[in-house]
């Protein structure tokens, strides 16, 4: 019985051996335009990811992606083979159909990894609006119905995105808010100086410190940073966002710590991708983190021992990745 239990382990052992990813692999990587932060965030995971590979493999950097929000179209339209997204959107269109949600219905889209940032959401008022009204709070705008003056991103940005989840977590819908309230959807240029100019009295974004746009505004106009309640942040990271904290300082005269909830980054892949390959992706970026961070300092925010939580990645996570992160020691949310 030992002697056949031990042949089992050899065979078992020698299969996994030959399983291990031995030939090169031709892979593409959808990014934005060259340029852009999002472009500089790939082209970093990419520098490393090869790393993990057979000698002779490529990593093709394309320029076709939509962005976090599409991202996860294109992997289920087979129109690349990794991608970079955002936990929200991921399981958005992971959970939701087409009817229910723009981009709904990516079954077929997995992570590898997610927490690669260090985003969070921000809500501001001016303060010649706190002081004209008394109002701090979005619940109790909401609650008076109050009308507002709000801007943002246009559709299908992540800080569009994002404005109305929050708006949603608050307990109405956006249909209802904007039965009071007065919602402008523009470029960045138009948002720091509607607001510059009072044009505008509020503004919801999902950003990363140090963003150029909400640097000039609280730099060059009174602001008042908005702390939502807990239940609207519980609600929140129901729809898919993470807890996490804007110090205060981040933004000049910002001076209180804002609890918040934030969708971080995360590298899909398709469900269908070998399992090899998956293992090999995961343990690159894994095991790289400080050299990615060299070229983008926010992916030095990576966590390993958080980057298999359901909240970070959105989609399920693939097999290959729940393997390399059980071998390791990191708690998988599955």
């Amino acid at each position: 019985m030992k002697k056949i239990l031990a042949l089992s382990l050899i065979l078992a052992f020698a299969a996994a051996a030959s399983a291990e990813l031995t030939q090169p692999v031709n892979l593409t990587f959808a990014a934005q335009e060259v340029g852009t932060g999002a472009y500089s965030v790939a082209a970093a995971i990419q520098s490393v990811l090869v790393k993990g590979l057979p000698q002779g493999s490529t990593i093709d950097l394309t320029t076709n992606s939509p962005g976090g929000v599409g991202a996860p179209m294109l992997i289920q339209n087979e129109d690349c083979d990794l991608i970079v997204s955002n936990a929200g959107p991921s399981l958005w269109s992971y959970e939701r159909t087409p009817d229910q949600y723009q981009f709904g219905g990516c079954k077929d889209v997995r992570s590898i990894g997610g927490g690669l940032g260090h985003t969070f959401t921000n809500v501001m008022f001016t303060k010649k609006f706190v002081d004209e009204t008394g109002i701090t709070t979005l619940e109790e705008l909401i609650a008076k119905k109050h009308p507002v003056k709000i801007v943002t991103k246009k559709n299908g940005s992540l800080g569009e995105l994002t404005a109305e989840r929050v708006i949603e977590a608050c307990g109405i819908s956006v249909e209802e808010f904007n039965s009071f309230a007065k919602w402008e959807k523009t470029g960045t240029d138009a948002i720091k100086s509607g607001l510059q100019d009072d044009l505008y009295e509020m503004t919801i974004d999902h950003i990363d410190a140090g963003q150029a746009t909400t640097t000039e505004i609280a730099l060059t106009h009174d602001m008042f940073f908005v702390q939502l309640s807990d239940a609207t942040l519980a609600n929140m990271q129901k729809m898919g966002y993470a807890p996490i904290v804007m110090p205060a300082g981040t933004w000049n005269k910002q001076d209180r710590d804002i609890k918040t909830m934030g969708s971080q980054q995360n590298v899909l892949v398709p469900a269908a991708m070998d399992e090899e390959l998956a293992y090999a992706l995961t343990k690159a970026i894994c095991e790289n983190k400080d050299e990615m961070a060299k070229f983008v300092a926010s992916l030095g925010w990576f966590d390993l021992k958080t980057a298999a939580k359901k909240e970070l990645n959105g989609a399920p996570l693939h097999p290959g990745a729940i393997r390399y992160y059980k071998e390791i020691g990191v708690q998988v949310d599955e």
